[in-house]
């Protein structure tokens, strides 16, 4: 027997807002290039400043 996807397309509400996944997802994204980008930024041998990530 064949596995349905049946997933809520909402993660999680609170009141009248309701977080989607792909909105979650998207944050997370974002979120993980900020901090990535500032650690290889700080190493000695890439030419670029943590700030370059931020603009």
């Amino acid at each position: 027997m064949p596995y349905v996807h049946n997933l809520d397309p909402i993660a999680f509400s609170i009141g009248p807002l309701a977080i989607r996944w792909y909105g979650l997802m998207y944050l997370i994204g974002f979120l993980l290039f900020l901090v990535l980008g500032k650690l290889r930024a700080r190493e000695p041998w890439r030419d670029m400043k943590s700030q370059d990530v931020d603009d």
